[in-house]
């Protein structure tokens, strides 16, 4: 088991080997105790927060993230509310895969709210990656719906577990999964934050999932 500090290490060192942190790094506090890894600092971008916050992820020991990195635009990068919103709407409305008719943007102070229904939670998922790199934007509260077409329910179940085995970086025998209707559950013990972050993309990835809870544990002693 790795000791606080070898863990706030490995993931200083992770952040600095992104190429996107290189030149902020130094900027970004790390603190490690138990498996619980705190961030802070100050960021000039959206997508750099998100991206400090998935190198940690990517750290073998990694348990839980507390992100507190701000997100603060200078005077160059700093938009208004209604130019913002301007611009979240045509880089929604430039995407292939999202429906913007169906997606309603609130901005206030920077911050982004977005509200509406689509039918996969990829959908969500791509109108949060669309905009999370604009600038001027100092967070984004994703309150879109998924609101599944009508289907049969009674094999989603058995389609996401296949799903499990098929997929290499999981090892499916670790991982329970109950299914009520069109709501999962996860439970097991995984070895990492980001094998347990894929289970989850895979359960949601089948249609007709409204609701994925993820209980899966981490220990990263447990094939040890």
């Amino acid at each position: 088991m790795k000791t606080n500090d070898q863990l706030q290490k490995d993931v200083m060192d992770e952040i600095r080997w992104d190429p996107q942190l290189r030149d902020i790094h130094t900027e970004i506090g790390v603190s490690a105790k138990n498996g619980v890894v705190t961030l802070s600092g100050v960021v000039d971008t959206l997508n750099k927060k998100v991206a400090v916050e998935k190198a940690a992820q990517r750290v073998h020991g990694v348990k839980v993230i507390a992100s507190d990195v701000e997100v603060r635009t200078d005077n160059f990068s700093k938009k208004t509310d209604t130019e913002i919103a301007e611009v979240v709407k045509n880089a929604l409305r430039w995407n292939s895969d999202v429906n913007e008719d169906k997606i309603e943007v609130k901005v206030d102070k920077g911050w982004v709210t977005l509200d509406g229904e689509v039918e996969w939670k990829y959908q969500k998922t791509i109108a949060y990656n669309s905009i999370e790199g604009l600038l001027g934007i100092r967070g984004i509260s994703n309150n879109i719906k998924i609101k599944p077409a009508a289907i049969d329910v009674s094999d989603v179940k058995s389609k996401i577990a296949a799903a499990f085995h098929r997929n290499a970086t999981l090892d499916s025998h670790a991982i329970r999964l109950e299914a009520a209707g069109n709501r999962i559950t996860l439970r097991g013990t995984v070895m990492s934050y980001a094998e347990r972050e894929e289970a989850e993309r895979v359960a949601w990835s089948s249609p007709g999932v409204l609701e994925v809870n993820n209980q899966i544990e981490i220990d990263t002693e447990v094939y040890a």
